[in-house]
């Protein structure tokens, strides 16, 4: 979904979210609790002492030695890790799905949007129930259940919080609450995607992501949650990068920094943001089939770049549309280093952000102007300032590192096969002019000739589309950096949520039926993560440049140039 500024630029909001309220068990007894180590005190919001009521709760277990996995391959070459195989064999259930609750019922969030082993993340909570029961989730495969309790915290005391602030001029909402609650990651939390579902003793519930990250990790794969993009998309509290809320002022009133100290509304999946419908149905496909993988979010490489050359892949997710400098430079350097990227959605590394601190901690605050001119280091400090990556005064297309760019939203359709000799085709039967039916859309990404996009790109997929500036092309792509990584893109924001592969175990109503394209599109994303795992994509699958028997040399348009015979 959309707005078309009063420029005629695009500005979109791009959800794969399903509102409603979701099915399954509220659960207040019967479970198990795993507490340890409770601490409880006096004070308040600051990360200091705990405060009243508040828990600090550690928990036992085994950690799963990460960094010096076994790994062995598997099918279609696939790097499969035990300890992944193992924890997925473990009894899974069904008790993460919520109940739902009305705005504000019950809601929260964490001091963080990822935690290392051995850190103490702080929970803050807001409810009209007088008591509550936090139920930490890993989500995975776990034989189709989707996921696993790990620990259960509580019952904590209930409380409504001080209202949230808002900072004049960028509109920035922030809750200034108490904390309800702090645990340590423990050795019984895995690394992974995990949701902390909050329960009230009125029986309203609802989600808190959180990442349990391990920066020893070796694996071969690290997922990215785009958290970033979440933030910017959030309205709780009346405000998000996009505009204002029901009855506010639109485009112009938007904030122009978003703070992570705020829940996700409850009709946004719940609290949940956009795992669900951009990302959990990738994370269910590398876990089911054992992917040597770990996991970290945008902020993650934001603060620790260096850290991506343990691995050599990095996939991000459906939607990964909010990049700091400290991002793109990272992953410029680790493909010069022969760590591959994937980019399984469309609109990735579009949007220019730098982070600030608030009360809670480091890099909690986003900052996104969108218009150059706004932003005050404009004309003190360009490289910084928050305006689209393809636009100025310092512009860096993301096509440069991606190899397509951001098109327009409104899509929708087949992808057209358009080089079916590659190897992400394998196992496909798909031959030229063959179609990955319904997979396009909303958002998509296409070759510019005169961007700044290698040399070498190959086009893989070539397909006609309309859209909300008239007909236009989606390209998925590839291309390999000399001596480096290799690059693939769908070009499709639509591509993870079509890897939902729900044999009707999972009570799940936002769960799209499986298709055929369901099956050929999770064959093509393990077929590249099988490849980028073996190594750099220069050495393996050097990329052939096809894309002039696309489009013209030179052309500054979007009109394609079909290829003979196409």
């Amino acid at each position: 979904m959309s707005d078309l500024r009063g420029d005629g630029r695009v500005d979109r909001r791009f959800f794969f979210r399903r509102m409603g309220v979701l099915g399954g068990a509220t659960v207040l007894a019967g479970v198990g609790y795993a507490i340890a180590d409770e601490v409880t005190g006096s004070g308040g919001r600051s990360p200091g002492a705990p405060g009243n009521g508040t828990t600090i709760a550690t928990g036992a277990g085994t950690w799963p030695v990460t960094s010096q996995r076994a790994v062995h391959t598997g099918a279609l070459g696939l790097p499969v890790a035990n300890w992944v195989v193992e924890e997925n064999s473990r009894p899974g259930t069904t008790g993460w799905l919520v109940s739902g609750s009305p705005p504000h019922g019950i809601e929260g969030y964490v001091d963080r949007t990822s935690a290392n082993r051995g850190e103490v993340v702080r929970l803050y909570v807001n409810t009209v129930a007088t008591s509550f029961v936090v139920h930490a989730y890993r989500m995975g495969w776990y034989r189709g259940k989707g996921a696993r309790l790990v620990t259960t915290f509580g019952p904590v005391r209930g409380r409504v919080q001080p209202a949230a602030t808002v900072t004049p001029g960028v509109n920035m909402v922030e809750c200034p609450w108490h904390e309800s609650l702090r645990f340590r990651i423990g050795g019984q939390w895995p690394p992974g995607c995990y949701l902390l579902k909050l329960v009230g003793r009125n029986g309203y519930s609802q989600w808190v992501p959180l990442v349990v990250r391990d920066d020893a990790s070796g694996a071969a794969v690290v997922v990215q949650s785009a958290v970033t993009s979440w933030q910017a998309y959030n309205l709780w509290g009346g405000y998000s990068l996009y505009g204002t809320g029901p009855g506010g002022t639109g485009y112009s009133g938007r904030s122009r920094v978003v703070s992570f100290d705020r829940p996700y509304p409850a009709n946004w999946e719940n609290g949940s943001a956009d795992f669900f419908g951009n990302e959990y149905p990738l994370v269910a496909l590398l876990e089911r089939h054992g992917v040597d993988v770990t996991y970290w979010t945008d902020v993650d490489l934001h603060e620790r770049p260096q850290l991506l050359a343990r691995h050599r892949c990095l996939v991000t997710l459906g939607h990964d549309e909010y990049w700091s400098s400290s991002m793109r430079s990272g992953a410029d350097a680790a493909l010069d280093r022969g760590v591959n990227l994937v980019f399984l959605g469309a609109n990735a590394c579009y949007r220019h952000v730098r982070f600030e601190s608030s009360p809670t901690g480091p890099n909690r605050r986003q900052v996104c102007y969108k218009d150059a001119t706004e932003d005050p280091l404009y004309g003190h400090d360009n490289a910084e300032v928050t305006s689209n990556w393809p636009d100025g005064p310092d512009p860096r297309p993301e096509c440069a590192l991606i190899g397509v760019e951001y098109t327009a939203y409104g899509g929708r359709g087949d992808l057209v096969v358009a080089d079916a000799g590659s190897f992400v085709f394998a196992g496909t039967d798909l031959r030229n002019g063959g179609r990955i039916q319904n997979i396009l859309g909303s958002e998509f990404d296409s070759y510019v000739p005169k961007r700044p996009s290698p040399p070498n790109l190959q086009i893989l997929c070539h397909s006609p589309t309309p859209s909300a500036l008239g007909p236009a092309t989606a390209d998925m792509s590839y291309y390999t950096r000399h001596g480096g990584g290799g690059v693939f893109a769908t070009g499709t924001a639509a591509w993870v949520n079509r890897l939902w592969h729900n044999d009707g175990t999972l009570p799940v109503p936002f769960a799209p039926k499986p298709s055929k394209s369901t099956s050929v599109a999770s064959r093509i994303t393990l077929n590249v993560i099988a490849q980028f795992s073996r190594g750099p994509g220069s050495r393996f699958h050097p990329s052939s440049a096809n894309w002039q028997g696309f489009y013209a040399a030179g052309s500054g348009t979007l009109t394609p140039v079909e290829a003979p015979g196409h």
